[in-house]
């Protein structure tokens, strides 16, 4: 008999983690980090509901923290088998779990110095920059998209990957395998499902064939997206009309994926002259360069270098005018150089990072434009922005809010009701698991496939809720 259980992204949208169990053979299918609010991420520090040690192996759908955050902590609790995934994600969990390691260190510190002297203990980092060397030594076993793998021969247990067509290197995770009675029965887990006609990735691969279990996302499983042509024309107006004016375009951005396609459009901008190539790009943050150059890298997996007769020396993410600022020196020279410029800096959510500062020297000016590409969580610095604010704090000093504020809302990495529904309609599975999405999504886009497939037996499982399968 098979199994399914859920230990994270169950009634919420972070914190991936499902195990597959058939016969004595568990799989973890994600082992990302709970993020949000306290509730939420005081989760990261309870265990996880299993002993990892008993795991025979993960299958990670993509590189996104929520996806694989927490694999230093299963590492560290006895977890010591493979971890499988595509190329480009092995080398972007390294960064991004560098980068958490980093900021998770940050914190503690700060939290340290201001805690300590009221006599308060202060809950060590949830891993450190070793434990992430000590996990990545369990990655290894890359595998290609369509790369039949077989893990467990005693029950006929194999898995490969078909292209979700969310960011690099981004799949979904197609399990098989035979009961004993010799009948062959196919699992899937959607990952992270793109939406389909971005430049930067190809489209999700289709639904496969005879889907018995299907696990799917459902983070925008109540509302539909604004057309990505109506986006890109919109940001285009943006920037032209701040230049224009000589103003500085700012723009909060996600390391990975929606910082590549902004460079995409952007250069797409000076390449056909409506943008002029002497005027300044900054893309000011360390992180996302990093993660630009394993574009290149992997350029075989990017759909943009299929499409454009370019080498691995010239990238379409470069043009004219680009400046990669990694320093700290660099990132505080930019406000010295006159004229219009356009800043590119994390973090996405403007809660830290460069961005910050950029917001702190900027804001106030009317000649400033803020153009947000991604979504704003409740409680953030960005999330009270553009919902109007007058007057924000930055690093404990008062800022006006005089820029003007674009809220660009169509450049979404994940796929909207109506092409969540076109997929689980093309999979028609018997028994369909919701997750990955907050529970108004994932009520209404449970209502939705009923009335479609009223034949398909429909969950959405709590934290901890097990089925057979």
């Amino acid at each position: 008999m098979a199994k399914i259980q859920f230990f994270g992204a169950a009634r919420t949208v972070t914190g991936s983690c499902h195990m597959v169990t058939i016969g004595k053979h568990r799989f973890l299918l994600d082992s990302g980090q709970f993020q949000g609010p306290w509730e939420l991420e005081k989760l990261n520090y309870a265990g996880f509901g299993f002993k990892p040690s008993t795991i025979n192996g993960l299958i990670l759908s993509h590189g996104h923290l929520d996806h694989c955050g927490r694999i230093p902590v299963l590492q560290k609790m006895g977890f010591e088998n493979n971890i499988y995934c595509t190329p480009p994600t092995e080398d972007i969990a390294l960064l991004i779990l560098m980068d958490s390691a980093h900021i998770l260190k940050e914190e503690f510190l700060w939290k340290q110095r201001r805690l300590t002297r009221a006599g308060i203990k202060v809950k060590e980092p949830l891993y450190s920059l070793e434990d992430v060397y000590f996990c990545m030594q369990l990655f290894g076993s890359r595998v290609p998209y369509n790369k039949k793998v077989k893990i467990a021969p005693d029950v006929h247990l194999s898995f490969h990957l078909n292209d979700a067509g969310h960011i690099l290197g981004s799949a979904q995770v197609v399990l098989e395998y035979k009961e004993k009675r010799g009948k062959a029965k196919k699992i899937v887990f959607t990952g992270d499902l793109g939406d389909g006609g971005r430049p930067t990735v190809d489209d999700p691969a289709p639904p496969e064939p005879d889907i018995h279990t299907l696990v799917m996302e459902s983070t925008y499983g109540d509302r539909d997206h604004k057309s990505y042509q109506a986006s890109v024309e919109e940001l285009e107006e943006a920037i032209t009309s701040t230049v224009k004016r000589k103003g500085t375009v700012l723009i909060p951005t996600f390391a990975l994926e929606r910082t590549q396609e902004l460079l995409y459009h952007i250069g797409n901008m000076k390449r056909s002259g409506k943008l002029s190539k002497r005027i300044p790009v900054f893309l000011n943050s360390p992180l996302a360069i990093n993660i630009t150059r394993i574009y290149q890298k992997h350029c075989d997996y990017c759909s943009l270098f299929k499409k454009t007769p370019l080498n691995k020396k010239h990238t379409p993410f470069e043009f004219p005018g680009l400046f990669f600022t990694e320093t700290v020196e660099e990132s505080k020279a930019i406000h010295g150089i006159a004229g219009p410029k356009i800043i590119l800096a994390g973090s996405g959510m403007m809660t830290g990072g460069r961005i910050k500062h950029h917001l702190k020297h900027l804001l106030w000016k009317d000649s400033t434009t803020l153009i947000v590409v991604g979504f704003q969580a409740e409680g953030t610095l960005g999330r009270r922005i553009i919902e109007g604010a007058e007057q924000v704090h930055i690093f404990g000093e008062p800022v006006a809010v005089r820029a003007r504020i674009y809220t660009i809302n169509g450049f979404s990495a994940h796929a909207d009701r109506t092409s969540l529904l076109k997929y689980v309609k093309k999979a028609r599975p018997k028994k369909l698991f919701i997750v990955h999405g907050e529970p108004n999504a994932q009520n209404a886009l449970a209502k939705t496939i009923k009335k479609a497939l009223p034949r398909t037996d429909i969950h959405i499982p709590s934290l901890g809720q097990h089925y057979a399968i």
